[in-house]
């Protein structure tokens, strides 16, 4: 990734297709979806349903738990957030994992170790044996975390990766609603029954997914850095749009692992550096001005979506609702139930944005109207807080404006979150890559719901909302300066957008005045080409 300036601009040295390179292939011109990679897409992306199902079902379990258990709230906190931080163990293996034994088995791996972790939270007897269910099944939800989004960026063509690379949000969000459902379901049982059927049943998910991932191709990609070129141009033959455009993706590839261009052999050798040795060294020791551009932008868009309060929303949405006036079990969990259904809704409508009108656009919109909802909700909860009254209207408010604050959500910074650290990176450093991104999440995410409930009670219900929303609004202007739009552009077009982490704008701009000129004819093809990589001007 070294001279990436705009000093280094030059006609790629790519061989092309019919005199046409891969910006050729705009998202606008393909309305047809590739229903294999769709397939694959869905198959790879059901394994983030574990983490979903775990975060809604244990909002509402807990209740039960704390009950049966006698466990007071610190010990609660800990329960609920700490599998955020078991994740990271799954998550910084799942990058070396994959480049070892592939994406796929990776996938299935994580499927077995959760299907583990949730038969001992289902068989727990008190509440250490329930702490060692959680890890296990955090470990594998840090694996599935990692290599869902991965592997469907990998196997998606251009024209609908957003679309594809979403689907891991949209799975999360599906299982919030199941979890949340099975609360409701499974709440009329004794309560040393339900929570356990709560947490157990979450494994069996874990067990059809295995089954169902194995028939899947490998990544293209995986096996390029492998030397299997052969196999690695059937999947592109399947999975992309057109035979053209698998043969530009897999010149693509072939270059961004360092194997020539006219190399036709089915099996290769492969540089080691390109298997992943020595990226690590590259990531944090050694990165270049558009590594490090790359590593903010993944690790900051992971950090702030969690730092601005969505597990808190999800994971104690009861707690919320009662500290708005709802005092009825039932009713705090129908409300919560809403509060899934909207999440799911929204994010399946961001679905289809996200390759139309592109990231930032969507990205920002969602950002802005997260501020606007928590500061709402904050001022409300803090009116009711300060009344000796049951006001219906705040009421009303604080539910509207935690509906309206997942809905926010969902369309933009959900989604987006896992469509673009999963994209930016280049072929070499993406698994590893990723997985930092997914650390910085989990982290983020275990500090936020183990520390919420001691939180509200040190500066108020309505004071941790106002706190998220100004989080929200500093996430706002870190996306809007630092963000680059990367909607249409292959993966490994990708690694031109970055090196000037406050500049890219203006970078950009020169870039696409400088391609006007090597045309000649005074105007542009709408290629930016850097180096060896090609991307779209915008």
């Amino acid at each position: 990734m070294a001279g990436l300036g705009a000093e280094n601009v030059a006609v790629s040295s790519k061989p092309v297709v019919d005199n046409k390179t891969l910006g050729d292939f705009e998202p606008a011109k393909k309305p047809k979806r590739n229903k294999f990679a769709f397939a694959c897409a869905i198959l790879a992306s059901l394994t983030s349903i574990l983490l979903g199902y775990d975060i809604g079902v244990m909002s509402g379990a807990v209740i039960y738990i704390k009950d049966d258990l006698k466990i007071n709230d610190v010990q609660v906190e800990i329960l609920v957030g700490i599998l955020n931080l078991y994740c990271l163990v799954g998550s910084c293996a799942a990058g070396r994992t994959s480049d070892w034994i592939g994406r796929r088995y990776t996938i299935v791996f994580a499927c077995a170790i959760f299907f583990v972790g949730a038969l001992l939270m289902g068989f727990a007897t008190n509440y250490a044996f329930l702490m060692v269910g959680r890890f296990v099944a955090g470990i594998g939800v840090g694996y599935a975390l990692m290599i869902a989004p991965v592997y469907t960026a990998e196997v998606s063509p251009a024209s609908s990766r957003g679309f594809l690379t979403s689907f891991p949000e949209v799975f999360i969000n599906g299982g919030i609603l199941l979890g949340y459902v099975s609360n409701y379901a499974f709440s009329k049982l004794p309560t040393n029954i339900g929570w356990r059927l709560m947490l157990g049943i979450g494994g069996v998910p874990s067990v059809f997914l295995a089954i169902g991932v194995i028939a899947m191709p490998e990544s293209p990609r995986w096996l390029v850095m492998q030397g299997r070129l052969g196999e690695a141009k059937r999947v592109l033959d399947k999975t992309s749009d057109t035979k053209e455009e698998a043969q530009l993706r897999l010149s693509d590839i072939k270059e961004a692992a360092g194997i020539p261009q006219d190399c036709t052999d089915d099996i290769v050798q492969v540089q080691k550096k390109s298997h992943g040795e020595g990226v690590w060294k590259e990531l944090l020791l050694y990165p270049t001005p558009a590594v490090r551009h790359v590593l903010i932008c993944a690790i900051g868009i992971h950090f702030f979506q969690q730092a601005s309060g969505i597990d808190a929303v999800v994971l104690y949405s009861p707690r919320i609702f009662e500290k708005a006036g709802i005092t009825s079990s039932d009713e705090k969990l129908l409300a919560t139930v809403a509060v899934g259904f909207v999440k799911t809704i929204f994010i399946l409508v961001a679905t289809f944005f996200l390759d139309r009108i592109g990231r930032r656009p969507l990205l920002l919109s969602s950002v802005g109207g997260m501020v606007a909802s928590l500061a709402t909700l904050g001022l409300s909860l803090t009116i009711i807080d300060h009344s000796d009254e049951k006001l219906m209207w705040a009421i009303a408010l604080c539910i509207t404006m935690v509906l309206a604050y997942v809905a926010f959500f969902s369309i933009g910074m959900g989604p987006i979150t896992w469509v673009y650290s999963s994209e930016i990176f280049p072929l070499r450093l993406r698994a590893q890559g990723a997985s930092m991104g997914v650390a910085a999440n989990r982290v983020t995410s275990g500090v936020i719901s183990m520390s919420f409930i001691s939180l509200y009670k040190a500066i108020s219900i309505g004071g941790a909302f106002f706190l998220f929303a100004g989080v929200a609004t500093v996430a706002w202007f870190f996306f809007y300066t630092c963000l680059p739009e990367t909607q249409g552009k292959t993966l490994e077009e990708m690694e031109g957008l970055f090196g000037k982490l406050m500049g890219w704008r203006k970078e950009a701009k020169k870039l696409k005045m400088r391609m006007k000129e090597v045309n000649g004819d005074g105007t542009s093809n709408g290629q930016i080409q850097l180096g060896n990589t090609t991307t779209n001007g915008r």
